[in-house]
């Protein structure tokens, strides 16, 4: 059976899900946890937000969603055959963005536990609404912007826990996991159905693909997603990675790119 014909009949397979989190995505504002007059609380914790290209607004992070092995070569190369495999989701802490601001080489610190850390970039999708159940066809019509971004991954943690048939947060939902770059919306950049995206490290191009690869488009996401969860503004949705996922070490520099956005850079330090 085509994998894309199983989406009208299998349930959406959702990986490890974690709620929202709690460190600053460089906004001072703060969640209050409620209107004035509200109950005290012993602290208040920083929102998270990512800016906004071409206006002084910014855009407040909510959830994090990522599909799995949304391109057919990444799923082979994964060890999955596209052809069968319904999408599948996963969701990482809300602080684990770390913002990548454009023209700017930003470093990002090679994370605790592994020795296998691999690179995955994708186009992020950013909503500005939502609900249950959303119709494919009124999918995009939630969408706010879009951006770059990168989900970072232990793949030896993951791996080991998926080998153990253990949840493998260690492994994609931890500290600056979810590096990205601004957010352009879409009254300025349009949606993004096709176009290059391609990841160099150390000037050797790595991945590269075009977004028509991918098997689950946006609106087909948004869609599946909004039938395990109400979907609302604020949230944002990693849209899959093409193939020739791999590792890197302190000292390498990455450079993502999608047509039509500004790369980011980033150095593992």
């Amino acid at each position: 059976m085509n994998r894309r014909n199983l989406i009208a009949t299998s349930t959406t397979v959702l990986g490890s899900a974690l709620a929202g989190g709690c460190a600053s995505a460089g906004a001072d504002k703060a969640i209050s946890g409620g209107n004035a007059g509200s109950a005290p609380m012993p602290f208040v914790l920083p929102a998270i937000t990512i800016p906004v290209v071409g206006s002084a607004e910014v855009f407040p992070v909510r959830r994090i969603y990522c599909i799995g092995r949304n391109y057919a070569a990444h799923a082979r190369e994964m060890g999955s055959d596209p052809t069968r495999e319904p999408p599948f989701f996963f969701q990482k802490p809300t602080d684990a963005i770390q913002y990548l601001a454009p023209g700017k080489m930003v470093d990002h610190p090679y994370p605790s536990l592994t020795k296998n850390y691999h690179y995955e970039i994708e186009l992020v999708a950013a909503l500005k609404s939502g609900g249950k159940n959303i119709a494919m066809a009124d999918a995009l019509s939630h969408v706010y912007g879009y951006a770059i971004g990168l989900d970072m991954t232990r793949r030896d943690l993951q791996r080991g826990m998926g080998e153990e048939k253990k949840p493998w947060e260690i492994g994609k939902s931890f500290d600056m996991s979810a590096p990205i770059g601004p957010i352009h919306r879409v009254r300025d950049v349009g949606h993004f159905t096709q176009g290059g995206i391609t990841l160099s490290v150390n000037g050797t191009v790595k991945q590269k693909a075009n977004l028509s690869f991918m098997i689950w488009s946006v609106a087909e996401q948004i869609s599946q997603l909004s039938q395990a969860f109400e979907l609302k503004a604020g949230d944002i949705i990693y849209s899959g990675t093409p193939e020739n996922v791999g590792p890197v070490v302190r000292g390498d520099v990455m450079l993502g790119h999608i047509d039509g956005l500004p790369d980011i850079s980033v150095k593992v330090v």
